[in-house]
């Protein structure tokens, strides 16, 4: 499989919902999960996504350190790569 990119995780997290003012498009990289409107609910849904589209798992207390969209993408390419 390619890379994980920003843009592949930004169709995951629309899909989990998204707050409607926030610039998604925008560089959010190292904007922090809960201000982009997620909760942990949320991030386990993206987290099952993420697995589903890549075959990376993310256990719950990794998820739970995971967090921007950077350390995500870093985790699951990191993950890839060592497949």
């Amino acid at each position: 499989m390619s890379a994980f990119t920003l843009d592949d995780l930004r169709v995951i997290m629309r899909s989990c919902g998204v707050e409607e003012s926030l610039d998604f498009d925008g560089d959010i990289n190292d904007t922090h999960i809960a201000k982009l409107g997620y909760d942990s609910l949320a991030m386990l849904q993206i987290a099952s996504l993420i697995e589903r589209q890549t075959s990376v798992s993310i256990d719950d207390d990794t998820l739970s350190a995971l967090d921007t969209p950077r350390e995500i993408i870093d985790y699951v390419n990191a993950r890839i790569e060592a497949a």
